[in-house]
């Protein structure tokens, strides 16, 4: 893959505060769910930086609103650090400190675990940018996944998590208490805290990448929307993590992935499914058990 025209003039004029050209441009292919392209662009004084670069509209979007926050929270050790921004009307471009070399999981260690803990309770103490959208809107459906299940179960039933006697049994109880989710609050959140969204510098922090669904909300919604992603990496169990987290929230997380996992596949992100399957394979778990339901079958 080569950069286009475009891409290289924008690309030029979003990193122009470095005072240096960048003369080689190596694809990002790992990680990323989006169609956007990323670059791990070296400038000719041999510094590199990381390039995100729209591709459509929806992209556009998104690297506008992750451009807010950066310039809000400029500086803030919990994100990678700031190089510059560039938009064209169509195909706006975000630098940002190459993180390549840093450490992504997993593996999952005791101290990386509490790293991004202490990451979280850090974003939830810094004060947020104005305009945010609120998690209690639901912007995103969280806490009605159960209701598309049981409207039409069988793109859910299909992925073989449980049976459909299950399901029939616990989907009232599953469905109450995921309406009934403490989404409400005021608190700065990161909104897609998941293990390919974390790594680690040498010395132990963690920073969370892909800020673009930023929102206001209940502080236990990062830690929640986590703990899926963690225990389907070989880290430990949910509650040994943090087992405070509201159930009806652990029902909403659990009801986003199941029913997001069953809809069809997104041709611009293909990978997007199996990821969040992933997930919903340790969140309905989770969910059962916070909610005393019996063991999935």
């Amino acid at each position: 893959m080569e950069p286009t025209e475009r891409e290289i003039e924008n690309v030029r004029r979003a990193t122009k505060r470095l005072k240096a050209a960048p003369v080689d441009w190596e694809a990002v292919t790992s990680g990323g769910h989006t169609p956007a392209r990323r670059w791990i662009v070296t400038m000719d004084d041999g510094r590199t930086a990381f390039a995100k670069v729209a591709t459509d509209e929806l992209t556009a979007s998104w690297l506008r609103d992750e451009h807010v926050v950066y310039q809000h929270l400029k500086g803030a050790p919990f994100m990678p650090g700031y190089v510059g921004y560039h938009d064209d009307g169509e195909q706006p471009v975000l630098a940002l400190e190459d993180l390549s070399a840093a450490a992504w999981p997993p593996p999952w260690t005791e101290d990386r675990v509490e790293a991004v803990l202490a990451t979280i309770r850090s974003i939830a103490d810094t004060t947020p940018p104005v305009g945010l959208p609120r998690a209690d809107d639901d912007h995103l459906g969280i806490r009605f996944g159960w209701e598309e299940i049981a409207h039409d179960p069988a793109p859910f039933l299909a992925l073989g998590l449980c049976s459909q006697t299950w399901l029939e049994q616990a989907l009232p109880a599953l469905r109450e208490a995921a309406q009934a989710a403490p989404l409400a609050g005021n608190t700065l959140l990161h909104f897609d805290v998941r293990s390919d969204n974390v790594c680690f510098r040498d010395e132990g922090s963690a920073v969370l990448v892909d800020w673009n669904w930023t929102s206001l909300g209940d502080p236990w919604i990062d830690v929640a929307g986590w703990l899926p992603s963690l225990a389907a990496e070989g880290g430990p169990a949910p509650e040994e993590v943090a087992p405070d987290v509201p159930p009806n929230l652990v029902a909403a997380v659990a009801s986003y992935f199941c029913a997001h996992a069953g809809r069809p596949a997104i041709p611009t992100a293909p990978r997007v499914r199996a990821v969040q399957l992933s997930q919903a394979r340790t969140a309905l778990p989770w969910a059962a058990r916070v909610l005393g339901l019996p063991p999935l079958a």
